[in-house]
């Protein structure tokens, strides 16, 4: 697990990340407060075509295996959400309805499996921070209530905290296992910092390698997103104030600073969001988010940009980023992300594209005679070293 424990060890590396905070919060007082506009997000990750792997003598207490049925290493299995001009899943489409492309070169769907035959594994990332502690207990009751709606027996669930470290809370395990673990999680009462990237990061890593390649690989996070101590975030905020160091207290030169700090701090989100879109892409995992901040995300561009950031995760792994107008709705929108696993379509290819190249590969999915749809699927995958 990416964890930044490490790096904190120390009371010099304290003292200068005291000093960062500081400094940025001098950043939020002088930047101006605007919204910015929100998009729609979409796309998941690859699931391939299973079948029971036998077993040449019982056991005792059998546990439901299942093997990629493959004749190379290039089948791609896409999970795909289709909805209607309200958002309600769509069902009964069939195989001649979708159209594939890979990098711009038409691929053949060898099969379209359902999501009930694969089993879905799912990361829960839980903000733990003081910004969400008046609402973190209904939070945590929807979010347990969910896992045990959706998941079966051959399903499995991880619990991770969002807090100044990544923190894994419950390792894979049944859904009853990380719902009880789950409510004996605490929100901070006093401010904390927030590593959402490192967190993130680090359950897609858990994912890649504790989950089976097939599975359905899915994490929900519940936070608004906002982070101030991730590695890259927090270097470059300490950078950017010792670059400043030097600088006069002039009119003129705290410009200069808060200048050199905000490019500094947006560039240390921008190499954060570009790990962390990889870590789950090549995790083949579908990002969902629920920001329980509601409207209130507008009325500053620190939460505006963090909610704009889970979009942009979302839109590229193929799930969808919620911002619920009141708390009371959190269980309508874990009853449609539920709604949605469990009606995904499954399309399997082999894909056509011979090179030996591990660049990312873009995939396009369409339905051309039911244009009126809204497809959500990965932007595409990196493919496996052959």
């Amino acid at each position: 697990m990416n964890s930044t424990g490490n790096r904190m060890n120390n009371t010099p590396a304290l003292l200068t990340g005291a000093l960062a905070f500081f400094f940025l919060s001098l950043i939020f007082l002088v930047m101006p407060a605007h919204a910015q506009t929100l998009k729609q997000m979409p796309e998941p990750p690859p699931v391939p075509r299973l079948k029971p792997k036998p077993t040449p003598t019982p056991k005792p207490t059998p546990t439901p295996e299942y093997e990629v049925i493959r004749t190379t290493s290039n089948l791609v299995v896409v999970p795909v959400s289709v909805t209607d001009a309200q958002g309600q899943p769509v069902l009964g489409l069939m195989q001649n309805d979708f159209r594939v492309q890979e990098d711009g070169r038409p691929q053949e769907i060898a099969q379209m499996g359902e999501a009930g035959q694969v089993p879905l594994d799912i990361a829960m990332l839980i903000d733990v921070s003081s910004s969400v502690s008046e609402r973190f207990v209904f939070e945590e009751q929807a979010a347990t209530r969910f896992l045990r709606q959706v998941l079966k027996a051959t399903d499995s669930a991880t619990v991770f905290a969002i807090d100044s470290e990544p923190r894994l809370i419950q390792a894979s395990t049944t859904a009853e296992n990380a719902a009880t673990k789950l409510l004996t999680l605490q929100a901070a009462t006093k401010p904390s910092p927030t590593a959402f990237y490192d967190t993130v990061i680090a359950a897609s890593q858990y994912l890649s390698k504790n989950t089976p390649e097939q599975h359905r690989r899915v994490i929900v996070v519940i936070s608004d997103g906002e982070d101030n101590f991730s590695n890259l975030v927090r270097d470059s905020a300490i950078g950017a104030y010792q670059a400043t160091q030097n600088e006069d207290s002039s009119p003129a030169g705290r410009s200069r600073i808060r200048s050199a700090s905000e490019a500094a701090l947006q560039e240390g989100h921008r190499k954060a969001m570009a790990r962390v879109q990889r870590e789950v892409q090549t995790a083949n995992a579908v990002f969902y988010s629920i920001n329980p901040s509601g409207e209130s995300i507008k009325l500053n561009i620190i939460s505006t940009r963090a909610q704009d950031r889970m979009q942009q995760l979302a839109l590229a792994t193929g799930g969808s980023a919620w911002v619920p107008e009141r708390l009371e709705n959190l269980e309508a929108v874990f009853a449609r992300i539920a709604n949605e696993l469990r009606a995904q379509y499954l399309i399997q290819y082999y894909s056509n594209n011979e090179s030996s190249s591990r660049e990312f590969r873009h995939i396009t999915i369409t339905t051309p005679s039911q244009r009126q749809f809204r497809i959500r699927a990965r932007e595409g995958y990196y493919p496996k070293q052959k």
